[in-house]
């Protein structure tokens, strides 16, 4: 049987749990206010950062969820998750509107991988 390991953990969540070689990250924000881009190009630099720690990267996603407070915004966040994604490597992802924890955050990302 695998061990959970949770990292990064406060009394409410964790930012990073592992089971095996399954990695789960907690939905991640970026600084509330900034732009569509800004957020979505933060939000994918804390994902690179917190898949290192944890031994995987990005071409080892396998599912992204992402939401967006208004769906008018997909194309400009989509902009940045092309420009992100490694060639060949894109997951299974979802998009969808709603309502986020604070009505200045814009994007929140939420990732499934698995390690190198």
């Amino acid at each position: 049987m695998s061990q959970i390991q949770r990292l990064k953990s406060s009394d409410r969540m964790s930012q990073i749990v592992t089971c095996g070689e399954m990695i789960y990250l907690a939905g991640q924000v970026a600084a509330p206010g900034s732009s569509v881009t800004e957020q979505t190009t933060i939000i994918l630099e804390q994902v690179d950062s917190l898949l290192a720690e944890v031994g995987s990267d990005k071409e080892h996603i396998l599912q992204a969820i992402i939401w967006l407070s208004s769906m008018e915004d997909f194309a400009e966040m989509n902009t940045v998750w092309d420009n992100w994604v490694a060639p060949g490597h894109a997951p299974a992802r979802a998009c969808g509107g709603a309502t986020l924890a604070t009505p200045d955050y814009k994007v929140e990302i939420i990732i499934t991988a698995r390690k190198r």
